[in-house]
């Protein structure tokens, strides 16, 4: 069965054959992953109900056509993020019809994607990541070792959680200081592995085949008895919350995103640079990184006060308990 074929049948509906072929497109050229090609298709296929009721097929649609469909998104409350996020998937997709000559414009080429605010990402304290793993430590058993070794691995690497559950056991058996991540398009990083993660991954391993259910998943690092032979990112997250209401924190804030969140802010507060930030988390470009510089404020506001020449005479308080002392 071919991947059209399967979107076909698992969703119910049929992308025309010029949202197919940019679709193979994004996964020959660009090595997209699964996950992402679900999302373009989710997309493209909103857009295209829009627009045949309309009057018109997606791939022949106009300016005024999408402009209606935006205005259409705000209209029923949808975040302007995630209408960015949907005329972004237009823009590739017209961008891919007038390059394979298949339309003779871009019908996109004018239009202004929704304004939005730019919002930090949640981020929780070095406190209370501590409390979650001493929840997770308090576990009894195989399945405290798991959530011990899976929640150290998150913190310490940032690792996304489609990159965690997707590890392979020799991600682990060559060298325990490194792992080495296949990321976003297929591309491997090294990412170094901390002490305490180290040991946390020795002790699951030692029960990790108490969790293997079929020979053939025996390749997984974090193997689970799911359609894909290891542990789901749902199920991680879910983990993750019953394990937030152990450490009494508010489960609606803990999640194995906002653990890489956490990962490059702490990482950001306690020196390290924004380019080994960037390469650890495996952001192709460093703007995507610099969302985490609003932590740096605070330090490099302490560092000027503390250590600059002028910044004694500069203060006014400091200087008043100077005159007064002469």
């Amino acid at each position: 069965m071919t991947a059209a074929s399967n979107r076909k049948s698992a969703r119910g509906f049929a992308l025309s054959a010029q949202a197919e072929a940019f679709l193979e497109m994004l996964v020959v050229e660009r090595g997209a992953a699964k996950n992402t090609l679900d999302a373009y298709a989710r997309d493209l296929r909103h857009a295209g109900d829009f627009l045949t009721k309309e009057g018109g097929p997606l791939e022949s649609a106009d300016t005024p056509a999408l402009r209606r469909y935006l205005s259409h998104l705000s209209a029923t409350g949808m975040s302007a993020r995630t209408a960015a996020r949907r005329l972004s998937a237009l823009r590739q997709f017209y961008r891919f019809l007038y390059g394979e000559g298949l339309r003779e414009d871009d019908p996109t080429a004018t239009l202004e994607s929704p304004r939005q605010g730019r919002s930090l990402p949640k981020v929780l304290s070095e406190a209370e990541v501590d409390r979650l793993l001493e929840a997770a430590r308090q576990r009894d058993g195989a399945e405290g070792l798991r959530l011990t070794a899976l929640l150290e691995v998150l913190y310490a690497t940032g690792l996304r959680v489609s990159e965690l559950v997707g590890l392979p056991v020799s991600a682990v058996t060559r060298d325990p200081r490194l792992l080495i991540v296949r990321g976003k398009g297929g591309k491997e990083r090294m990412v170094p592995v901390s002490r305490p993660a180290r040991a946390a991954l020795d002790a699951y391993c030692d029960v990790r085949r108490r969790f293997l259910r079929r020979p053939e998943d025996d390749a997984w690092l974090f193997p689970s008895r799911s359609l894909g032979g290891h542990l789901t990112r749902h199920r991680v997250a879910q983990l993750l919350k019953e394990l937030a209401v152990e450490a009494g924190l508010e489960p609606g804030k803990i999640s194995p995103h906002v653990l890489r969140h956490a990962f490059a802010s702490h990482m950001l507060a306690r020196g390290a640079d924004l380019r080994s930030v960037q390469q650890l988390l495996g952001h192709a470009d460093i703007a995507t990184t610099q969302i985490y510089t609003h932590v740096l404020s605070d330090r490099l506001k302490t560092l000027v006060e503390d250590h600059h020449p002028l910044a004694e005479r500069t203060d006014p308080a400091k200087s008043r308990k100077t005159e007064a002392a002469e």
